[in-house]
């Protein structure tokens, strides 16, 4: 059947509508005829399948006998054309004939094989559709909403990232800190959705620190906004346990019409974040002055590892005035009035520290010649 317009509907021509549901009498369980004619129809085109799969299966068997003894009559061939009057050429002779025999049997039954494959692919066609057979799956995929299980990263591996992170996106973190406009934020955001995450925060506090350090608190109250803006965006995705970058829009619009108490306490959280970051410049300064006079006081160490200005500030009145005036007679002075032991211990310490540097010769005891002090 074929319409002037050129389209044929001829393969709609066998399509089967059952009518298993139709109510056949008051008498008779439709639905239990319904399944016994739906069960039927099902077995029938099982076995169908069956044998079509069972004559596939043959005629591949049937070709690869056919191919080994194609590939044994061939040797056979060439080893009678190479071989004279040889004492087997008998034997081989019948074995020839044999294979031959077979090749010709295999070649026989693969073009009833095939005959018969033809013959059940035209039978296929003219099959009857139904909702059973009318269409088949084209690729068939489940999908299961359900939130993967992600590895715990351990302590390295966070820092590892977090100074990957930084290294790739410093300056627009940087930049983003500056903003000041809550519609220059979102859209900034929404340019570069990457930016929402926690090593954004992370790295605007560290930001913030270091402006504290430089003595630029209003920079570091910009950033620290900045800060507190993507620390709430954070929050607001854990709640809603969704993606940070699928919800910030969502905080913008909520923080421009926000009310008092939400305000209150967005301006609560950043004062207690300016107060944690002042505490933390201060506790790196001292750090890093106490770093500082660490290494000043290992580059002052005597030959004995004692500390010049430490040791001079133990020392007796007298003898801190003669190191101070550099004068050698006063320091002898000083040291004869002080006892055997006092001495002695005092000179060892002088010694270590490198405030008293003997000449070669002279001994621990004596402390009467003595070269020029170091005083630092």
């Amino acid at each position: 059947m074929s319409t002037g317009a050129g389209i044929d509907y001829s393969a709609w021509d066998h399509v089967y509508v059952s009518d298993d549901e139709d109510v056949t009498s008051p008498h008779v369980d439709t639905q239990s005829l319904f399944r016994m004619r739906h069960r039927a129809r099902l077995e029938r085109m099982v076995a169908f399948q069956q044998r079509g799969e069972e004559l596939e299966n043959n005629i591949s068997e049937c070709r690869r006998l056919l191919e080994e003894a194609q590939g044994q009559l061939k040797e056979l061939e060439d080893g009678k054309k190479e071989g004279e009057e040889d004492e087997e050429d008998e034997e081989r002779e019948a074995e020839l004939k044999k294979i031959q025999a077979e090749v010709k049997k295999l070649k026989k039954d693969e073009k009833s094989f095939q005959k018969m494959i033809e013959e059940y692919r035209r039978e296929e066609k003219k099959q009857p559709w139904d909702v059973d057979n009318i269409s088949k799956d084209g690729f068939s995929k489940s999908v299961l909403n359900i939130k993967p299980v992600t590895k715990e990263e351990t302590e390295k591996e966070k820092v590892e990232k977090h100074k990957t992170f930084v290294k790739k996106y410093a300056k627009e973190i940087k930049h983003f800190g500056m903003l000041r406009r809550w519609d220059d934020s979102q859209k900034y955001l929404s340019d570069g959705p990457h930016l929402v995450c926690e090593e954004t925060a992370n790295c605007l506090v560290v930001i913030c620190i270091d402006f504290q350090i430089d003595e630029k608190p209003a920079l570091m109250e910009q950033v620290a906004h900045q800060a507190i803006v993507m620390q709430f965006i954070l929050d607001l995705a854990r709640t809603l346990k969704v993606d940070a970058r699928g919800c910030f829009r969502e905080f913008f619009s909520k923080i421009k019409t926000a009310d008092k108490p939400y305000l209150d306490a967005f301006d609560q959280e950043l004062g207690l974040l300016k107060d944690r970051i002042r505490r933390c410049a201060r506790a790196r300064v001292e750090n890093t002055v106490k770093e500082l006079e660490e290494e000043e006081r290992q580059m002052r160490l005597g030959p004995g590892g004692l500390d010049p200005l430490e040791v001079y500030e133990s020392l007796p009145k007298e003898l801190q005035k003669g190191f101070d005036e550099k004068n050698i007679q006063l320091l002898q002075e000083a040291m004869s009035k002080l006892g055997l032991e006092e001495g002695k211990y005092h000179l060892r310490r002088c010694i270590d520290s490198g405030l008293w540097v003997p000449q070669s010769g002279d001994s621990d005891e004596d402390g009467e010649e003595e070269d020029e002090e170091d005083d630092s």
